[in-house]
């Protein structure tokens, strides 16, 4: 069976979350081990991470419960580059990681373990478009 590559590796890891039907499929397993791959040219996906913080609770409760929850201890990753880590008002953070798309079960695993309860977690997969971008937009002009 041949590896997918380019575009079809995210989607591939993605698609393996979810079970029969397309349903959400919980994980039983332990993550992989942390740093077991590094993302590369030919296997990088960006993974943009909404955290959105429960407004009905203050500020001091959710950072304790983060602290409990070893939040900050265990995420991101080892191993997982941070692209960007935002706050954004009325929503919550957005991070946007860089990691090989065999990590990202790992991902959600210390997430789920880690930040639910405090925040509410969506998940965008994406790719790096932004030499294409540029280099459409230069042969445009």
């Amino acid at each position: 069976m041949r590896r997918p590559t380019g575009l079809t590796a995210p989607l591939a890891a993605a698609l393996l979350l979810l079970g029969p039907g397309g349903q959400a499929v919980a994980q039983t397993a332990p993550p992989p081990p942390a740093g077991f791959a590094a993302a590369t040219a030919d296997n990088a996906a960006l993974l943009t991470v909404f955290l959105r913080h429960d407004q009905s609770r203050p500020l001091a409760e959710l950072n304790a419960q983060l602290a409990k929850q070893g939040f900050y201890k265990a995420f991101p990753p080892p191993g997982i580059e941070v692209v960007s880590w935002n706050v954004v008002m009325g929503i919550g953070q957005i991070i946007v990681l860089r990691l090989p798309a065999s990590r990202l079960r790992e991902v959600n695993r210390v997430l789920e373990d880690t930040a639910w309860g405090a925040y509410r977690t969506e998940f965008f997969p994406t790719y790096d478009y932004r030499a294409v971008g540029l280099a459409e937009h230069e042969k445009a002009r």
